[in-house]
């Protein structure tokens, strides 16, 4: 899979251990009886090139993050700007405020020159520096503002409604004849990107959602009857809330968008839980933000200003038909309700986060002023690709309910395949 390139590469380049053009990782590795033949894509595997399309000492780079925060956004932005800087010798960057907006100078949101004294320590903590915002930007407007800015590389932190929006900035520029190189680095604490194996800040997801299954088996076990019910992120994919339940050990139902439930019948889930409390006499349940969305009632679609429909809330929902369900059959219970969201969404990464966020932004960088343009940094199979933005959005990756993770997850809670 090649990606566009922005021309001939003039430079040399003043890193070490260059990286082939010609370099391919596949998308698929296993080999044997039963398994699909062939490779799947090929991709370009990233790294350092040994000429460069932009000269680094008269280029100038700009950086934006948007969406939803996730543990390791500054991480990224600081690497950045340390591989431009020190590694490139690029005399200025621009970091770009609130998201998308900040390519529109109508909002009047000057952007911010990095410098090392900026960046020096913003990645002990959450949140981004530059600000972050949801919703599309005029793609004109924003192309014309990068051009009168001197902006020759553009790096968009983001999830898949950011790098649709890199995709655009990528057309329009192309379209113009503007050589502008847009990088994007995915970013979704979800985990739900195609082609990346894992995502910045889903491990420290994980460890943060882990600590609050541990209070919330604390509250279960310590009266009569505990349930504790905990919502954790996941719109369309169950990955953090199942990575959650096996890192926990302590998590008794686990519900995930990819695997549909019932509430109610003799197999359904509120059965289940019944006959929990009756032999057990506590329960953990962590349920995915975008789970058992079927079971509730729902008017006209709503969006948000990325263009996402809005869910419905599951974990009031859920507690309020387990509370129905025990007070219907008289069993006393004491019922408790997390939601550590942006609890998690806010903190800074731990430190196999800020290793992948360091790993993702210096493979940025190479492919930028290497002169590649409309692709997003894959991470297949411990190696980096170059993947071409056109594939990463036309869809986001599931949990698969046959794949070894949820298998992990139906061992340690015990809970059957399917409530029915």
């Amino acid at each position: 899979m090649d990606v566009t390139s922005l021309g001939a590469c003039r430079f040399p380049s003043p890193r070490r251990g260059f990286v082939s053009d010609h370099a391919r990782i596949p998308e698929t590795i296993a080999r044997g009886p039963g398994l699909p033949t062939g490779e799947g894509n090929l991709f370009e595997l990233a790294g350092p090139r040994e000429r460069l399309f932009f000269d680094p000492g008269r280029s100038r780079a700009g950086i934006v993050t948007c969406g939803g925060l996730c543990p390791g956004l500054n991480n990224v932005i600081r690497s950045l700007f340390l591989e431009l800087h020190y590694g490139y010798g690029v005399p200025e960057v621009l970091g770009f405020r609130q998201g998308y907006e900040g390519l529109d100078p109508a909002h009047g949101l000057e952007p911010l020159v990095l410098t090392r004294r900026i960046v020096d320590d913003i990645h002990k903590h959450g949140g981004t520096i530059l600000g972050t915002s949801r919703g599309p930007v005029d793609i004109e407007i924003a192309v014309e503002h990068l051009i009168r800015r001197g902006v020759d590389m553009l790096f968009c932190i983001g999830g898949d409604g950011t790098q649709r929006g890199a995709f655009a900035l990528y057309e329009a520029a192309k379209r113009r004849g503007h050589a502008l190189a847009v990088v994007g680095v995915p970013k979704t604490i979800d985990n739900d990107v195609r082609y990346v194996t894992r995502t910045f800040g889903y491990m420290t997801a994980l460890e943060e959602s882990r600590r609050v299954i541990d209070a919330a088996h604390t509250e279960a076990r310590s009266v009569r009857n505990g349930i504790s019910v905990v919502k954790l992120m996941g719109r369309h994919a169950g990955f953090v809330a199942a990575g959650a339940t096996v890192a926990s050990q302590d998590v008794n139902f686990a519900l995930v968008p990819e695997v549909p439930f019932a509430l109610e019948g003799p197999h359904g889930f509120l059965a289940a839980l019944e006959q929990r409390i009756h032999d057990r006499g506590h329960a953990v349940v962590v349920v995915a933000e975008g789970a058992g969305q079927d079971l509730m009632a729902r008017g006209p679609a709503a969006r948000d200003a990325s263009g996402n429909v809005k869910l419905q809330d599951v974990g009031p929902f859920l507690r309020e038909a387990i509370a129905a369900r025990f007070s219907a059959a008289r069993v006393p219970v004491t019922l408790r309700y997390f939601d550590p969201s942006y609890q998690i969404r806010s903190r800074p990464a731990n430190c196999e986060d800020a290793v992948l966020c360091d790993q993702f932004a210096r493979h940025a960088v190479h492919a930028a002023l290497a002169g590649k343009t409309g692709l997003v940094l894959g991470f297949l199979h411990g190696t980096f690709v170059h993947v071409p933005t056109a594939l990463i959005v036309r869809g986001a990756k599931q949990l698969d309910p046959d794949g070894m993770l949820w298998q992990a997850v139906l061992s340690t809670t015990g809970q059957p395949a399917r409530f029915e």
